[in-house]
């Protein structure tokens, strides 16, 4: 059965259990070690695995050296920390995929909401946060680029005092999120160029945009600035990011490395082996190149 991200995370939202032990200070050092000889730093979506525990994915992640656990509310942050895991990008709270930027009557409650939450993410260590543009309803690409822009300044200036990093996540409007205008990466790379601030970046999802625009090496290669952060995800499906789909993951990891990317590349493919975490390590192994 195919689950929605927006499915996934509802089921989860405030799902991490407290009072376990930390973990062994030999196993942070473990992930360390072998983090070290990597080409990237690795990253995994909470939302795909909602049949698992958050712990139980976080000690899958010490196993298989993924560093962080992403798209987080703050109740799970000490949670990870305790495995001596970061939180790559964090959830918008509350998560809204369709009432976004795009929305000049949501700006003042976005605001808000990114006001309270931008000093949790900074107090706990991490550094980037999600937002969505939220769907068109009718509005033409330049209004909403617009509407954006101005929703968006106050917040990424708050964030840039924490030096933190707002990220615009690129999805497709075909398949998944139907009307979604942030679906182009031509048109998230012009509000990166409108508001003009380094600390505004978007996260560039692979599967997403292989289904809107495809040609995602040569886009890569040519807004590779503008982008803070990879998701992954077979097309067609969602899946394993293996053989049996039409992507080629490790040219296209070649060709981040190429642009010296120093950032995360998180795993966000919904696994269809029984054994979520064999694929989840298989997802990592191609990624390594």
């Amino acid at each position: 059965m195919k689950v929605s991200r927006r499915e996934a995370l509802k089921s989860i939202t405030g799902a991490s259990l407290l009072g376990m032990l930390p973990t062994a200070s030999s196993e942070i050092d473990k992930l360390s070690a072998r983090n070290s000889t990597r080409a990237f730093k690795h990253s995994v979506c909470r939302w795909p695995y909602s049949g698992k525990s958050l712990e139980e994915l976080c000690e899958a992640a010490v196993d298989i050296g993924i560093e962080s656990i992403e798209l987080l509310n703050p109740e799970d942050f000490e949670t990870i920390s305790r495995y001596g895991l970061t939180c790559a990008m964090a959830n918008s709270v509350p998560l809204s995929l369709t009432d976004g930027f795009n929305d000049p009557s949501l700006h003042e409650k976005l605001k808000q909401e990114y006001y309270e939450l931008i000093p949790k993410v900074a107090e706990a260590g991490f550094e980037k946060i999600i937002c969505f543009s939220g769907n068109r309803r009718g509005l033409d690409d330049e209004t909403g680029l617009d509407n954006c822009a101005r929703g968006l300044e106050a917040v990424v200036k708050r964030a840039a005092e924490y030096e933190l990093i707002i990220c615009m996540e690129l999805l497709n409007s075909k398949v998944d999120h139907a009307d979604y205008q942030c679906d182009h990466t031509e048109w998230g790379v012009a509000l990166c160029e409108k508001l003009g601030e380094p600390n505004f970046k978007l996260l560039y999802d692979i599967y997403h945009m292989q289904i809107m625009e495809g040609d995602i090496i040569a886009t890569i290669r040519k807004h590779h600035p503008y982008i803070a952060h990879y998701h992954t995800g077979g097309v067609p499906g969602r899946n394993e990011i293996d053989e049996t789909q039409e992507l080629n993951y490790q040219a296209i990891m070649r060709a981040i490395s190429e642009t010296n990317f120093d950032g995360y590349v998180a795993q966000e493919f919904i696994p269809t082996n029984t054994n979520v975490f064999a694929s989840l390590q298989q997802g990592v192994e191609i990624c390594d190149v």
